[in-house]
């Protein structure tokens, strides 16, 4: 792609290379073509002439190519994956997987988002730029990169790139200008808006405590309207029927013309596919827990080979002039090589900075040894003591540092721990290092002068104090600071032994850092085995890629090194992300020994790369090195590949794929077991039973050369580093322990070890088994370069509802549009599905560069786990999956065959000896003077005696929000109050006897006395519902307009079944009514209505299961008020009747449900009291699966997932469980809510939630007594009158 009229071939290299790299570049999607002719250009911009002869000064143009290197480079890397997961074998595995799904392509609904809820939150958790090292001098410069987008700029962009659903969906961003009139188009698809119902209504669009008031525009165009909250969107007006109509039919579909009942149908469309894999369906439902019913599928592979043999390795060469001891390697080739290099570390160049001689490390060596045991407390008093713990603390681009600090420790007799650099009080796993710290009992930390400077500072000038870290007294172990010892001081350096010589760290599944304690034996033994394995000879050159401070690094790189003399060139990590092939350079340089996989192999052959340098290995902190390949070795067997069934891996068996090539996966051997070692295979769960030789299992290695134990950890150390197999019988095979490596893997032909995974990235799911490294590589594959950025992708699983669910987690690219992102997530969820036969449970995408991240720039898993079961993960794109993976959901509950009647269940349950639910109050007894009771039989009478009797009892008393009473009412006050009112009615308002006056008393205010009478033009509508016939003519009442002349006659009933008052009532699924209630003198209080009579719980189970609770008593209300045409609803709920026991008996239902339990209080006959239970009412229950849920216990549920979360309301649609959710911080914790909500509601009520709406505070509609109106927010949410921040679809 060469620039017409330029000779490309006469440019100088340096510009050729960019060139090709900026062609690379656009051919992967890394650029747009725009941007690709700007950089063209500007590479370009000197011309031919004048850049073939370049300026004279060699120094400008070395540091301008290298600037130049050190600013495009990573950017190169932003589109790319992870080369560690690239198998082009995989890959195409992946796009034939998806290919079978492009002619049955999902419909699935995108979630709905405010504009305000694309923008993140803090500003530095989105910054794009990468920060991966954790070196002070790693930092890659960006001087002609151009100024940085602010993450405002690249999500806005991103947003006005997107033309879903979601972004139609949005209004104004934060920086337009918003109209101050909305108009009203007409259109033929979508009718004008409704009238208001309330024309006098003055209530503005800001009061979100109203629901009803809130006006909205209907619009078919880009319509906006302003709103009092900080974004806006355009919303669809439609009328609905009926809120107390039942739903429709499921499969019918959803009869309301909105955005939202589209995609519900969508969802619900969605969720009719027959589910995959065929799995354990049900948990049957046992009392008090859910068991899980184990079906064996019959299909299930199993192995079927005999019981493995340990398999031992070649014996451990004895060789006359090996050291006693490592340090006295140092000291041997101090005195007799003291020239001869043993250290070089390059720079951010690539460039050699120092090299530091054998002779030099042993000096410096002795010198820090002496400081650390004499100098740096009192002659009196020794800080360091031989055997003592203390931390390393270097970068990884100061080798130098850190081999004279471990050495030194080692000559000392102190034993080092190595640890990362903290770069500040929130680094990843900072207070997990601090327990390793802890259980290491370090006090004691050695850094260098340039380290020291860097770490983060109180404004007092100390060092900070790290989370969960102990509190520690640094040493700088410059040369200057260093003492030199006197001539007969010599360092003791004993025989290897088994005391310890080095603590390395490992982080386990769950996050936990332990400390991994190596013997001097040990360490001395593995680096003899790795010799005789490697071939090592003295005087050779080995190039270490790798972290220096752990692992193979350490083990090749620091210790092995020194005992062949070998000369080691370290290359920064730094380095590697600048220049990838700066460590191909120093090996062709130095003619250094390369370590690789095959895949390496088939790359460089034809160059010239000969097969018998690549030596794949198997290493773990535990066990170190298990086994390796061994180079260059006459008589040794070829690499062996195996091609394995993913499904049969899935069950821990070996089968090799001959069906589905998709899904398969291709191990590599690695290598033989070590010399000296005994290795064999056992279960990874449970006993450690030895395998067999076709299933899969957990390495076991007994050796000299491994660790001994988890340092302080007495308790975990048994279960890992003591570890006696046993055969079949169970039966031990032998007395030495194994040590367990927490390698997946097995035993091939010829004894070579294959390695297919760790414990530590084992995902369990419904039994059967997936590593997350091959979730990632499928993901990786499914065209990452829009959407994941760098490739950074995290699988881990969360524990919900009895199993592992899978999670991944990836960083989203700041250019990729919303229509991008959701594509690529549902074409994962298709790949993991056909490939791995497994559904994953959450996919979210993160705005780049905010997961946290190892000292190497790679993704901490626990953290990233932790901050996901937080609600502190802060994603941009979330999709939920629970109905397709979670397939053990508790069986629905089935309705009684028809021919089974009430009468038949209740002779069942009594033959099994459960008793009837029943239980009756104690009498009310007779009262002495009954010629009082005949006088005052009327409610009125009885206030009339009661004012003469006993004028100054107090009757009522009003408290205040402070418990403080503010108000009392006397008998006597509440009397004559009564009869002013009562003359106000009978002069002013013209009302007759019989006819009905409506209450509106709003609670809490202070005229006790008299409630005020308010009846205008709304409380018409109360006719449609209960058929009140209300005058809608009638002024207000102050209570202190009233006259003050009582009344000429006051009104007594002819008889006591007049009407005194109606019962009126609103429940909260938006039923109104209207009971009659009795005249009466004798009642106590209605509180105690069920309790003063008999009741029934009517329920085919027994007494202590929630039924429907009837109460028969002579104080029942007896009918509706004026319901026509509903006799059979009156008969009922009032005189119903049951059909077995005693039939004649007449019975009212109370709406609520509950359950009597006899305790051990008696009555007053003695006998044992049967209480009560009330669980709630029947009309708000939530009818799902065959059960019934009380709203409140999910939305109590929901309230508790999350700090953010206020108020919460559920309810259903088309057997779709929604659940709305108030959000009380900021918008940033939007998403964070959807994985919550999902998980306790499953938790704690085995329901799988289908829509979560996260919307602003107030949004839910409360009545006056506190009572969430939820019909009423679900007709506003089918309507799209929420405006909710966020609706997620849970597929």
């Amino acid at each position: 792609m060469a620039e017409r009229g330029v000779d490309v071939s006469a440019l100088p290299q340096e510009v050729r290379e960019q060139l090709a790299e900026l062609d690379l570049e656009l051919s992967e999607g890394d650029i747009t073509q725009k941007g690709y002719e700007k950089k063209r250009a500007k590479v370009l911009s000197p011309g031919p002439s004048s850049a073939s002869a370049p300026e004279p000064g060699p120094s400008n143009s070395s540091s301008s190519s290298s600037r130049h290197r050190r600013t495009r480079r990573p950017h190169r890397s932003s589109g790319t994956r992870d080369e560690r997961y690239r198998s082009d074998i995989h890959t195409e595995a992946v796009q034939a997987a998806l290919a079978k799904h492009k002619e049955e392509k999902m419909a699935l609904p995108m979630p709905t988002k405010r504009r305000s809820a694309y923008v993140q939150s803090p500003i530095d958790n989105c910054t794009p730029p990468d920060s991966s090292s954790s070196s002070d001098d790693e930092a890659v410069s960006s001087e002609s990169a151009g100024p940085q987008q602010s993450p405002d700029t690249w999500i806005n962009s991103s947003l006005h790139g997107s033309s879903t659903s979601s972004s139609a969906s949005s209004t104004l961003s934060h920086g337009e200008s918003r109209p101050t009139q909305a108009p009203q188009p007409q259109s033929q698809q979508v009718p004008p808006p409704p009238a208001p119902a309330h024309p006098t209504d003055n209530t503005t669009v800001g009061e979100c405590n109203t629901y009803i008031i809130r006006s909205y525009i209907c619009s078919s165009h880009d319509l906006r309207i302003p709103r009092s909250v900080e974004s806006v969107r355009e919303c669809v007006f439609v009328r609905l029927s009926h809120p107390t109509l039942p739903d429709p039919v499921p499969g019918v579909g959803v009869p309301v013309s909105s955005r939202v009942s589209t995609k519900i149908q969508q969802l619900l469309n969605t969720l009719k596919r027959p589910k995959r894999p065929p799995l354990s369906e049900f948990f049957m439902d046992d009392q008090e827990e859910i068991v899980e019913v184990p079906q064996a599928d019959p299909n299930t592979p199993k192995p079927e080979g005999r019981q493995i043999i340990p398999v031992k390795g070649e014996p451990l060469g004895v060789v006359s002039n090996w050291p006693p001891a490592l340090q006295a390697a140092l000291a041997r080739w101090g005195a007799t090589q003291g020239k001869s290099p043993a250290l070089t570390a390059l720079d951010i160049t690539g460039k050699p900075l120092y090299t530091l001689t054998y002779g030099k490390l042993w000096s410096r060596s002795v010198k820090l040894a002496y400081t650390l045991l004499n100098k740096l407390g009192t002659k009196n008093e020794q800080i360091i003591k031989p055997g003592d713990r203390v931390a390393l603390v270097y970068p990884n681009s100061d080798p130098g540092m850190f081999w004279v600090a471990f050495y030194g420790c080692l000559l000392a007799e102190v034993i080092p721990v190595p640890i990362e650099v903290p770069l500040s009080r929130k680094d990843a796993g900072s207070s997990q290092v601090g327990f390793l710290l802890g259980s290491c009992g370090v006090g004691l930390a050695l850094t260098s002068e340039i380290c020291l400077k860097g770490l983060p500072k109180t404004p007092t000038g100390e060092i900070l104090q790290f989370k969960g870290w102990p509190r520690l007294k640094w040493v700088v172990t410059d040369s200057k600071y260093l003492t030199k010892p006197s001539k007969d001081w010599q360092p003791h350096i004993p025989t290897a032994n088994t005391d310890t010589a080095y603590i390395e760290y490992k982080a386990s599944k769950e996050g936990t850092v332990m400390g991994v304690a190596v013997s001097k034996v040990a360490m001395l033994t593995h680096c003899q085995a790795l010799t005789q394995a490697c071939n090592y000879c003295e005087g050779e050159t080995l190039v270490n890629v790798l972290d220096f401070k752990k692992d193979m690094g350490l083990w090749h790189g620091v210790l092995t090194s020194i005992m062949n003399r070998i000369h080691t060139i370290s290359v920064p990590y730094a380095v590697m992300k600048a220049c990838p092939q700066s460590w191909v350079q120093r090996v062709h340089i130095h003619k250094g020994s390369v370590s690789s996989c095959d895949a390496f192999l088939n790359v460089f052959q034809a160059h010239g790369l000969k097969s018998e340098v690549i030596c794949p290995c198997a290493t773990s902190p535990e066990a170190m090195t298990v086994a390796i390949r061994r180079p260059g070795v006459a008589g040794a067997p070829l690499p062996a590949r195996a091609v394995l069934s993913m499904t049969g891996l899935s069950h821990g068996v070996i089968r090799v794929n001959t069906e589905d090539k998709n899904s398969a996966l291709t191990v590599q051997d690695v290598g033989h077991v070590m010399p000296g070692a005994l290795m064999c295979i056992v279960k990874p769960d449970g006993p450690p039973m030895l395998c067999k030789t076709d299933e899969i299992g957990e390495i076991v290695v007994n050796s000299r050369a491994g660790g001994t134990m988890y340092y302080g950890l007495s308790g975990v150390t048994k279960n890992t580093f003591e570890v006696i197999p046993v055969n079949a019988s169970g039966t031990p095979i032998g007395e030495i322990p194994f040590v367990r490596s927490g390698l997946l893997g097995f035993v091939g032909p010829g004894s070579l070890i294959f390695v297919v995974g760790k414990n530590e990235g084992l995902l369990m799911v419904s039994g059967r088994r997936h590593n997350a490294d091959d979730l990632v590589a499928t993901a990786l594959a499914v065209e990452p370069v829009k959407t994941v950025y760098r490739g950074r992708i995290a699988v881990f699983s969360v524990t919900v509802f009895y199993d592992e669910r899978i999670v991944i987690v990836a960083e989203q690219r700041p250019d990729a549009s919303e229509e991008d992102s959701f594509q690529w997530m549902s074409r994962v969820l298709q790949a993991i599905d056909s490939i791995h036969q497994v559904g994953l449970y959450c996919l979210a995408l993160v705005p780049a560069n905010t997961l946290p991240k190892t000292p190497l720039g790679g993704i901490h898993i626990s953290d990233t786990k932790q901050l996901f079961l937080e609600g502190a993960l802060h994603p941009c794109n979330i999709l939920m999956c629970p109905h397709t993976c979670v397939t053990n959901m508790p069986k629905p509950r089935q309705k009684q065959p028809v021919g089974v009647g009430p009468a038949s269940i209740m002779v069942g349950n009594l033959v099994a000896g459960k008793r009837i639910a029943q239980a009756a109050g104690r009498d009310l007894g007779l009262i002495e003077d009954q010629d009082l009771v005949r006088k005052h039989h009327f409610l009125t009478e009885a206030l009339q005696w009661r004012a003469q009797t006993d004028p100054d009892h107090t009757l009522y008393v009003l408290l205040n929000a402070k418990g403080v009473a503010v108000c009392t009412a006397t008998c006597v006050q509440l009397h004559k109050r009564a009869e002013k009112i009562a003359a106000a009615l009978m002069e002013r308002s013209g009302i007759n006897i019989g006819e009905n006056v409506v209450l509106l008393y709003p609670p809490g205010k202070s005229h006790i006395l008299c409630p005020v009478l308010v009846v205008f033009e709304r409380l018409g509508q109360l006719k449609n519902y209960i058929g009140v016939k209300v005058k809608v003519t009638y002024p207000w009442f102050s209570p202190d307009d009233l006259p003050r002349k009582r009344p000429p006659t006051i009104y007594k009933p002819p008889n006591a079944e007049m009407i005194a008052y109606m019962d009126f009532s609103v429940s909260t699924t938006g039923m109104l009514t209207g009971v009659k209630v009795r005249d009466f003198s004798h009642h106590l209080n209605r509180f105690f209505l069920v309790i003063l009579g008999s009741f029934v719980i009517m329920s085919p189970l027994d007494a202590t299961n929630a039924s429907f609770i009837w109460v028969n008593s002579p104080h029942n209300a007896t009918e509706y008020y004026t319901i026509y045409g509903e006799e059979n609803l009156q008969a009922d709920h009032f005189n119903t009747k049951l059909s077995f026991g005693d039939p004649q008996t007449l019975w009212a239902r109370t709406g609520y449900l509950g359950f009597v339990k006899r305790t051990e209080l008696t009555d007053s006959s003695g006998d044992r009291h049967d209480a009560l239970f009330v669980v709630g009412s029947l009309d708000e229950t939530l009818e799902l699966r065959g059960l019934r849920y009380h709203p409140i216990d999910i939305e109590t549920s929901v309230s508790r997932a999350h700090r953010s979360i206020g108020e919460s309301a559920v309810f259903t649609w088309t057997n779709l469980l929604v659940v709305v959710a108030e959000l009380c911080g900021s918008e940033q914790d939007a998403l964070d809510l959807v994985p919550l909500v999902t998980n306790v509601v499953l938790e704690e009520h085995h329901l799988i939630v289908g829509v979560v709406v996260i919307v602003d505070p107030g949004v839910i509609p409360i009545n006056s007594r506190g009572e969430k109106q939820r019909m009423h927010l679900r007709d506003s949410f089918l309507a799209d009158q929420l405006d909710p921040i966020y609706v997620a679809y849970n597929m």
